[in-house]
């Protein structure tokens, strides 16, 4: 009997956890060819970073909660919906719109919102350098960052063992980085710091080396890391930027003016 209840009350447990992990995922729709093109595996985790929801991604509109189409509609379920232009292609003239079911501040509407942001297209537009795809939002709203609340004790030690072998993390390894590379203090002092750390893994010479569970594609045989790959989740990067955002900036003197 004891057993019994052990069982039922775990039953109980992991069913409750399969529900709020349903509450903070949302569905996708996108054609194929944006979906295959880079941008949604660049965008998304860092949506998903900053605010926990999950994204699964969907040919089909017809039960999505978010569109994002060159048209006013994509496939069928979706001609009600209220598209609002987010970004156009860099080559040519398409125009993607996106469109969010529910009440602002629900999940899809964080969504919708964070993309249509001073921060969703800042991101955008740091894709590639924006030379594929152009930030454009006709209506963007500021969205305040989202508090880091990840484990800074954490990042600390996965800043030294990972990141550290090229760059000063702090006083641990203060003479163990590479001088072409900036300390995490003078990083720290940009004013776009969470957004560099934020999509590193996509920064030169991040991607030949750098793989990130469930964001970055394996590597391609043909070419293999050229050093002991650093490896990592969500969650360690997460806790990495809740370390970054305790150091103090790097002092790096007044701003260079011409004459």
């Amino acid at each position: 009997m004891t057993r019994w209840i052990a069982a039922l009350v775990l039953a109980l447990a992991l069913a409750a956890a399969a529900v709020r992990a349903q509450d903070r995922q949302i569905t996708l729709a996108a054609p194929r060819a944006l979906a295959d093109g880079g941008l949604l595996g660049f965008l998304l985790p860092r949506f998903s970073l900053k605010t926990g929801i999950r994204i699964e991604v969907q040919p089909d509109a017809g039960d999505a909660d978010v569109v994002l189409t060159p048209a006013a509609t994509i496939g069928a379920g979706a001609a009600e919906r209220k598209t609002r232009r987010a970004f156009h292609e860099a080559a040519g003239d398409t125009v993607w719109r996106v469109a969010g079911d529910g009440a602002k501040g629900s999940n899809a509407g964080r969504f919708v919102d964070w993309l249509l942001s001073d921060i969703g297209q800042r991101t955008i537009d740091s894709f590639r350098d924006g030379a594929v795809y152009v930030a454009s939002a006709d209506a963007a709203d500021e969205v305040a960052e989202a508090p880091l609340d990840g484990n800074a004790a954490l990042g600390e030690r996965l800043s030294l063992s990972l990141c550290g072998r090229c760059h000063v993390v702090g006083e641990a390894n203060r003479m163990k980085g590479i001088g072409s590379t900036p300390s995490f203090g003078a990083l720290r002092a940009i004013a776009d710091w969470q957004n560099r750390f934020e999509s590193f893994y996509a920064l030169n010479p991040h991607p030949a080396f750098t793989q990130v569970a469930e964001v970055t594609p394996p590597f391609d045989i043909r070419r293999p890391s050229p050093i002991v790959p650093v490896e990592m989740t969500l969650d360690d990067l997460e806790a990495i930027l809740a370390y970054v955002s305790a150091i103090a900036p790097k002092d790096l003197g007044a701003p260079v003016r011409a004459q």
